[in-house]
């Protein structure tokens, strides 16, 4: 890392809820709300997307951890915003604490650890498990 981020350095991502953000069994009565699985792939983004600052070049992050309580459903249309701050850093990690809300309440809260790699590495390490 360049430097490392400072405790608070906070990420945000505003997104309304679309068909490709909703539940797939939204059948039977069930109403199309926004499903777990995407909203990880939100907040893991939101945060990764925070640390670009702080990168030297040849440098990513990649998520290692994640705890999430999806407390609220929202449904189809709605206006959500994610919000991740930095909670911790260490040689090669960052930690996160988020919230997700949207226009009624938090939806989403919970702790993101991010590990920062170096793209030959992480690719050599990814071609070694390719070939057998």
């Amino acid at each position: 890392m360049k430097l490392k981020p400072r405790i608070g350095t906070a990420g945000e991502m505003k997104f309304t809820v679309a068909q490709e953000h909703v539940i797939d069994f939204a059948t039977g009565g069930m109403p199309a709300v926004l499903s777990t699985p995407r909203l990880v792939a939100l907040i893991e983004r939101t945060a990764r997307e925070s640390l670009y600052p702080f990168l030297k070049d040849n440098e990513r992050t990649v998520g290692a951890e994640i705890e999430i309580r999806h407390l609220a459903p929202t449904p189809l249309g709605q206006a959500v915003t994610i919000t991740t701050r930095v909670i911790g850093t260490e040689t090669r990690t960052v930690d996160f604490q988020f919230e997700v809300r949207d226009a009624h309440e938090v939806i989403a809260r919970g702790l993101h650890k991010r590990a920062v790699i170096t793209v030959e590495s992480f690719a050599k390490r990814v071609a070694r498990k390719s070939a057998g």
